[in-house]
């Protein structure tokens, strides 16, 4: 078991919260699917396994699933089926619309976001934003989540990154851009 196993959490996820939703800790859960033989399954056989036979609600299947491959090394943290990925978030205290409005029209969006270029793919009045990152083609979805009249939650996912540190580059580009936006909008 890795160190962060060890202590008692997993794929950002804590014992106390794997306990909670699975009945289980993420040693328990290491344990279980290394008698199972999940060593030797791939990620959808264990997820598989997890839901099907153990009865591990979806969502956490694929978390115990994606936590396993960690603690035993096969899988590094951000990383995916189709490279790493990250998310940010920010909550404003702007309307929806004005949020969205700052995302999805180009000239407002390089207020906050200069040099920097996004291809809108879709997007969903209010809702989402689906778009190509120009720089490399990786895909950046951003969702818009009211709290209020005036309060949005904004959360940015960054996927089909190439290494480890570009996804950590980009979780620190995305921080500082969520908060010029901020700046801007508030």
């Amino acid at each position: 078991m890795t160190t962060n196993a060890a202590k008692g959490r997993v794929a950002g996820i804590s014992d106390e919260a794997v306990r909670a939703k699975t009945g289980k800790s993420w040693s328990e859960w290491i344990d279980v699917l290394d008698s199972a033989g999940a060593a030797d399954m791939d990620h959808p056989a264990i997820a598989k396994y997890l839901y099907n036979d153990l009865g591990v609600p979806d969502w956490w299947s694929q978390m115990v699933t994606v936590g396993y491959e960690q603690a035993r090394g096969r899988r590094r943290v951000h990383e995916t089926a189709r490279g790493f990925q990250i998310s940010r978030s920010k909550t404003l205290e702007v309307s929806t619309a004005r949020a969205f409005k700052a995302w999805n029209e180009a000239g407002v969006r390089r207020r906050w976001l200069p040099g920097r270029s996004l291809k809108v793919r879709k997007a969903t009045h209010n809702k989402s934003i689906r778009s190509t990152w120009s720089e490399d083609g990786s895909d950046v979805s951003v969702d818009f989540y009211a709290k209020g009249p005036l309060k949005v939650q904004v959360v940015v996912q960054h996927s089909g990154l190439s290494d480890p540190k570009q996804a950590e580059g980009m979780k620190e580009f995305w921080s500082a851009a969520l908060g010029r936006l901020k700046a801007q909008l508030e």
